[in-house]
């Protein structure tokens, strides 16, 4: 018997990521901010959904000494580039046919989110909360409230799944369960995972 009804992923880093062996290292370290833990605030707002494309484009060429140009090229390529995680694709379609509930709760911007939708792996989503709809992020307790109150979650039958500590910690003070990601090593992740879900090796 699963110990719970609702499984909530992350995106980046837990189900989406480009893997930086396919690109070269200027390209890789123009984004090198997104392993800091903390966000600068330009990237925090533009997932906040305060902010629009063409001004975190003058962010991020002021941030990398770079013209705007090549801000727009770098981060449109960053978008397109997104890969769905072999590991989670397999995983949440194991808990699908287990028959959970499967929701989204993320920090991610407009372009991008509008890009992984379109991603077949999101079809298996029964609800999500993403911040550049709602204005709030992640570690914020609000974002957290919005997706248990829309989809009527019950904390002690969720289970959160982030690759960020703080995010997981928040969850936890709601009395979620909480797995703490390693976007590095996502097939031992996803392995423990499901064990813990599922009850299997």
């Amino acid at each position: 018997m699963c110990r719970y009804r609702n499984i909530v992923f992350d995106l980046g880093g837990v189900l989406f990521a480009r893997d930086p062996r396919k690109f070269e290292r200027e390209f890789v370290e123009f984004f090198s901010y997104i392993y800091l833990p903390q966000m600068p605030k330009f990237w925090e707002d533009y997932d906040r959904g305060v902010v629009s494309y063409d001004e975190v484009l003058t962010s991020l060429s002021e941030y990398n000494s770079c013209s705007r140009d090549l801000a727009d090229t770098n981060l449109r390529r960053s978008i397109i580039t997104q890969e769905a995680i072999p590991s989670t694709v397999e995983l949440i379609e194991e808990l699908k046919r287990a028959q959970l509930r499967l929701y989204v709760l993320s920090n991610m911007s407009l372009e991008f989110i509008e890009f992984l939708r379109q991603q077949p792996v999101y079809r298996h989503f029964d609800g999500e909360v993403v911040s550049c709809e709602e204005h709030v992020v992640k570690p914020e307790a609000e974002i957290y409230a919005r997706l248990e109150s829309r989809y009527s979650l019950i904390p002690h039958e969720t289970l959160f799944i982030d690759d960020r500590r703080a995010n997981v910690e928040a969850a936890r003070e709601r009395g979620w369960h909480g797995y703490h990601f390693d976007a590095h090593n996502p097939e031992q992740s996803c392995a423990e995972l499901k064990s813990l879900i599922l009850g299997t090796e």
